[in-house]
């Protein structure tokens, strides 16, 4: 049985268009809906995480409305089960890489980057823990 992913990133850009491609063409998110509004401008985009359940919601920055987060201030960790694949498919898209590819004390194989609006993306192999009693 396939569900919808329940958990989404959220965040704001200068240029919402630009940000949409760069995440699909540098990460590999999947583009699921894109909804502009009369000015053209990104009203909401959703891009799935094709490894899980969850993704991104974004759209253009709006300051007048009530979900007016600064574009360039979030920062999101990602699971990926091949970190070296995706390590070299970002560096190799030019990614600007803000730590490179290490093991962690935590068990993760993981880098991060910051995209062209300037938010921060940490991709890795740590999943999370269980829930302790």
């Amino acid at each position: 049985m396939t569900t919808n992913p329940t958990l989404f990133h959220t965040l704001r850009a200068n240029d919402a268009s630009a940000l949409i491609d760069y995440l699909v063409r540098t990460f590999g998110f999947v583009q699921a809906a894109c909804y502009r509004d009369d000015s053209g401008k990104v009203a909401h985009a959703q891009l799935n995480w094709p490894e899980g359940s969850g993704g991104v919601m974004l759209g253009d920055h709006r300051p007048d409305t009530g979900w007016a987060l600064a574009p360039g201030t979030a920062g999101c960790y990602v699971v990926t089960a091949d970190p070296d694949a995706l390590y070299t498919r970002v560096v190799d898209a030019g990614a600007e890489v803000i730590r490179p590819l290490e093991e962690t004390e935590y068990g993760s194989r993981e880098f991060a980057v910051r995209d062209p609006e300037g938010n921060l993306w940490s991709f890795g192999s740590y999943a999370g823990e269980q829930p302790q009693d």
